[in-house]
């Protein structure tokens, strides 16, 4: 929002940085709060980005930023779509019309952009391991004035990462709080009038000066080291269980846990904060939120308003492009769903992403086939080879980028026992504008090492069906199907559901002068350029190689042959994906063509639309155009 804007927001206006809210009377801060929810509404009604989980924790990053010395204070975000309003609030109030824009503010916390971004946030449930990181980091250096915060929520808790974390910071030395801010998505609630008693007790200058002082006594008469505390606190927490029948994870942590309360009182949240803010040791505090809180329509439908698009604030009518092109996840839905019907072994799995892989299409017409596992990649992944070993045939629908954190589950659970499964890997490639931790750009490179495996990306959607339709026959093995996201290329895409040769790719056009070859819809990029060389009376024969393993040798051993030039367009890394692939072949069989390949570079591809980043980086049909005449002139 730019300044001359700052009329319609007098508070949040002239807050440019956490110590400008820190100087404001506390009476003011439900005020900020009602600005700052307002302010991102007002911008992502107009700037599309991840919208209901940011108003859901305006209260907590009011009151975070001020009870803590942040950026001295460490705030690890944990699924950074939380962090909006702790963005506007750390100096990019004024440049936030450019969140998730090329050259603008980044979709997530990233310390290279703020120094008040402790740590990157991008995947879920690293912020417990990370945080712990900070807060050993800071106790091994005396810098006792030093505190650090994980904020989880939104699901993460249901991350093994995240348990990990929690194991760890219960039996090593630190001051670490965890807040865990709970939107219905993870954890039980447990409240009521004892819950609420205990809170108070547990947050009173009384309390807490009684049980440091007798601690302290204890410590002098040699009754009490850091070992038995840590067994003293987990007592405390299970006398408590026992007692106000309070069960939850936590309880057995020697941690000391406090909540729930409402996350949406700053007031109360503020008292809290500070009461805990000097505690000594691991520390939860648990609230509960509202997902959309502040804009009905997001409260009523908080999946659907998770990232909404362009809408209108009055109406809370969402702006929906239209298009008679389908995306490639609900074709992969509608498909999944029709194998359902006709093979009863069909099953879908995936880590929280019913929605956005279109899965949530089978969990509505056979609900008993379908299991949401949560933020757990590598949980579905060795859930889904359990299953396939059962019996089933366990269609696993993971976003690319996500796959990362599953990778030694398929390497050792699937692969190795060559497990009759399917790994739908949707947006992979470049996905525009949530940034270098959800580009899809390494599987094609991870994946093709691994044995036993099949690796395949579609053409266009009916390529996506029949791909399902094969990989679903018996012994398969592993089966992976990669595709992008967001619209296809067809409008009439529904086709016979029938098998394709494993290992087979195809002739898409005949050519002479130079070979083109390419992996999944990128693809069709290549033939505006095709036809635009052909003006140029260069001849180009395009090969859709369908499948990157096992790769087409057939058309290798052609183009080989016949070809001085070959070029490979990929929406992958080109180091180790189809390019990598293609110079091994020739090289290994003593073929000799020059060969250029087009695909993400070596580096971390930043944000912005999928054509901008396809231009940066010359993955467009014009850097296709030139490669090709560039061939012609050599």
């Amino acid at each position: 929002m730019e300044k001359e804007n700052d009329t319609k927001y007098p508070i949040l206006g002239k807050i440019d940085s956490p110590a400008d809210l820190r100087a404001l009377p506390e009476d003011k801060l439900p005020d900020v709060c009602r600005e700052l929810r307002n302010f991102i509404i007002e911008s992502c009604s107009t700037n599309p980005g991840h919208f209901a989980s940011s108003l859901g924790s305006v209260e907590l990053t009011v009151a975070l930023h001020y009870v803590f010395d942040t950026p001295s204070d460490k705030l690890v975000w944990d699924v950074g779509h939380q962090a909006y309003g702790h963005k506007i609030l750390t100096g990019r109030r004024d440049i936030f019309h450019t969140n998730r824009k090329l050259g603008g503010v980044k979709p997530f916390p990233s310390p290279d952009e703020s120094e008040y971004d402790a740590f990157m946030a991008g995947h879920a449930s690293n912020s417990i391991s990370a945080a712990l990181g900070l807060a050993v980091s800071a106790t091994l250096q005396n810098k006792a004035d030093e505190h650090v915060v994980a904020i989880i929520g939104d699901g993460s808790m249901s991350g093994g990462l995240a348990f990990e974390g929690l194991n760890n910071m219960s039996n090593c030395e630190n001051n670490l709080l965890v807040i865990l801010n709970d939107n219905n998505m993870s954890i039980d609630k447990s409240v009521g009038g004892l819950s609420q008693l205990l809170i108070t007790m547990h947050s009173s200058r009384f309390y807490n000066k009684v049980r440091n002082k007798i601690a302290r006594g204890l410590t002098s008469i040699g009754l009490l080291n850091k070992r038995r505390a840590g067994v003293i606190t987990r007592f405390n927490n299970g006398l408590k269980a026992m007692l106000f029948r309070r069960h939850n994870i936590f309880d057995v942590m020697a941690a000391r846990y406090f909540g729930p309360i409402d996350g949406h009182d700053v007031l109360e949240l503020v008292r809290m904060l500070r009461m805990v803010k000097d505690m000594k040791g691991p520390k939860m505090l648990h609230i509960n939120t509202v997902k959309g809180k502040g804009f009905e329509p997001a409260e009523k439908t908080p999946t659907v308003w998770h990232q909404p698009g362009i809408f209108d604030i009055e109406t809370g009518e969402r702006i929906v492009k239209d298009s008679a092109n389908p995306r490639f996840q609900d074709v992969f839905g509608e498909t999944l769903v029709e194998l359902a019907r006709a093979n009863d072994k069909v099953v879908g799995i995936t880590p929280a992403m019913p929605t956005g892989c279109s899965m949530n299409l089978l969990m509505n017409e056979m609900p008993q086939r379908f299991f949401d596992v949560g933020i757990a990649e590598g949980h579905a992944v060795t859930f889904s080879a359990g299953l396939a070993k059962g019996g089933l045939v366990p269609f696993c629908n993971i976003y690319s980028s996500f796959m990362q954190r599953a990778y030694d589950n398929l390497i050792h659970d699937a692969a190795l026992q060559r497990v009759n499964m399917i790994l739908c890997l949707d947006r992979a490639g470049i996905v525009g504008e949530d940034g270098p931790t959800h580009h899809g750009a390494f599987d094609l490179a991870y994946l093709r090492p691994i044995p036993n495996i099949t690796i395949s990306s579609p053409y266009d959607e009916r390529e996506l069906r029949r791909l399902m339709y094969t990989a679903q026959q018996p012994d398969m093995g592993t089966f992976v199907i990669r595709y992008p996201r967001g619209k296809g290329s067809l409008a009439d895409w529904r086709c016979p559901l029938e098998s394709v040769p494993v290992g087979k790719g195809r002739l898409m056009q005949e050519g002479s002068d130079v070979a083109l070859l390419t992996l999944g819809p990128i693809g069709k990029l290549a033939e505006s350029a095709i036809a635009a060389a052909g003006e140029q009376g260069v001849s180009v024969a395009h090969y859709d190689m369908r499948y990157l393993k096992p790769i087409d040798t057939d058309i290798l051993h052609t183009v080989g042959e016949k070809f001085k030039y070959v070029i490979t367009l990929e929406d992958g890394v080109v180091k180790g994906g189809l390019g990598s692939a293609v110079a091994e072949y020739m090289t290994q069989n003593g073929y000799t063509p020059h060969i250029i390949t087009i695909g993400i570079p070596d580096l971390f591809v930043e944000h912005g639309t999928t054509p901008e980043l396809y231009k940066k980086y010359s993955m467009d049909s014009d850097a296709v155009l030139q490669a090709i005449l560039k061939c012609k002139k050599q």
